[in-house]
């Protein structure tokens, strides 16, 4: 597996982006390291933000709980693998219409609200890759909203730094 990701990470055989035999697609590979990323940049993941990247890819991608937690530890070792976002984020934009990419805005949102709290970090590397996708700051501050409309209006998000309540 750890061949098939960096062969994928180096532009490696097509091959190797097939879903049929089992192997992991490049999009979904690219969509599921971004909210890896998002998870892991306050250098702690929750169960709560797991549990809703794995929520989110099988609704996304219409995948089994276990297709969906095989793409994650994939994701995982390709953004230990990867320093950059940039790689993660060009096949999303060469891939995704603009309104997936605002969906993908929403489910990297969702996972930075799993556990109730932003911390500055992830809402930096948010606003970092709403920019390396091409979401304008408006549709991006959108899906936030959106998010936390969702999530009950924002009376129990709080700024993991300042303790201020998102609303």
């Amino acid at each position: 597996m750890f061949d098939e990701i960096k062969a994928w990470l180096e532009g490696g055989p097509s091959e190797s982006r097939k879903t049929g035999d089992g192997r992991v697609d490049e999009v979904q590979l690219a969509a599921a390291a971004l909210l890896v990323e998002a998870a892991h940049v306050d250098a702690t993941v929750d169960p709560r933000e797991r549990a809703a990247i794995d929520r989110m890819l099988e609704r996304r991608f219409n995948l089994s709980p276990a297709a969906a937690r095989r793409l994650v530890e994939s994701a995982e070792r390709a953004s230990d693998a990867s320093a950059q976002l940039f790689g993660f984020a060009s096949i999303i934009n060469d891939r995704f219409s603009l309104e997936q990419r605002i969906e993908l805005m929403e489910m990297l949102w969702e996972v930075v609200y799993a556990d109730g709290t932003v911390d500055a970090l992830e809402d930096t590397l948010l606003r970092r890759i709403g920019g390396l996708i091409y979401v304008p700051d408006r549709e991006r501050g959108a899906a936030r909203q959106r998010v936390v409309q969702r999530r009950g209006g924002g009376s129990s998000m709080k700024d993991k730094d300042t303790g201020a309540t998102e609303r």
